[in-house]
């Protein structure tokens, strides 16, 4: 890697916090070009690739950061969360959830359980449970034995309801320890209001979690979103617009439960 491929990624960074990302990308792709392999500039890049919407030019680019030399652990669990939430965004959501599983049990950090216990929520809604058909593809994971030759349907549901009822228990494990390993983490206290509310049918239950990410970070989308729904269950529908409309003014992100398209549609049927 040369000094200037080095320099302009700096430069790009530095363009990239202040909020100028036209300049930001300009000078991502020249450092690239130069020959830039330095985790934290290429790392700063992917996420601007991934804000943007561009999750498969964002991979190859996470794929080519595993060579950096100072990939730190820690820059490594950013780089698998990174690639984990764009197989989500492109139909890999499996994919995403066995990786982020793999580097989790290696290096567990803040990062890994909040987006892992996020991709768990949306791996293991009810409506997602798999069907096998004769049709269905069985490939091994690791450490996984099947059955030889031409499997059965049977065979096959049994494989997926094992696997279903192993992801169960480890998205279980995960949200308890999640805020046990974190009890302010607003992100670590929303999926396990989601956890609840999404998948285990317990509205009750999930509030006080939703109440509590609320009270720790008041801005956050998702919580703004699903405390509205409380709302108006409650017939206030006041207090929900006043909830949505704070949400279209907090951070965005591609994990988020509620996008901005979805809270303002909501906005215009509650006003209407």
């Amino acid at each position: 890697m040369g000094f200037f491929a080095s320099l302009k990624g700096n430069m790009a960074l530095n363009a990239h916090n202040k909020g100028d990302l036209v300049k930001a990308r300009k000078l991502y792709e020249e450092a690239l070009a130069g020959g830039l392999l330095s985790a934290r500039p290429m790392l700063g890049y992917a996420i601007l690739l991934i804000r943007a919407g561009e999750y498969e030019k964002a991979m190859d680019l996470l794929l080519k950061t595993q060579k950096a030399p100072d990939l730190t652990p820690e820059r490594k669990s950013q780089l698998y969360v990174d690639y984990a939430a764009c197989c989500a965004k492109t139909g890999q959501l499996e994919k995403g959830v066995r990786l982020l599983e793999k580097q989790h049990d290696r290096h567990p950090t803040g990062l890994t359980y909040q987006t892992l216990g996020y991709l768990y929520v949306e791996y293991l809604l009810p409506e997602a449970t798999p069907v096998a058909t004769e049709a269905t593809e069985i490939r091994p994971l690791d450490g996984e034995v099947l059955p030889e030759g031409e499997m059965t349907v049977e065979q096959k549901q049994a494989i997926l309801d094992a696997r279903w009822q192993d992801s169960m228990e480890r998205a279980t494990a995960l949200m308890a320890a999640a805020v046990d390993y974190d009890d302010e983490d607003p992100v670590c206290l929303d999926n396990m209001g989601q956890w609840l509310y999404r998948v285990k049918g317990d509205k009750a239950g999930a509030k006080t979690w939703f109440e509590r990410a609320h009270e720790e970070k008041p801005e956050q989308v998702d919580s703004l979103w699903f405390l509205s729904r409380y709302d108006l269950e409650a017939g206030d529908t006041a207090a929900a617009i006043e909830k949505l409309e704070s949400a279209l003014e907090g951070r965005m992100s591609p994990l988020n439960f509620a996008d901005k398209a979805m809270i303002e549609a909501e906005l215009a049927r509650l006003r209407g």
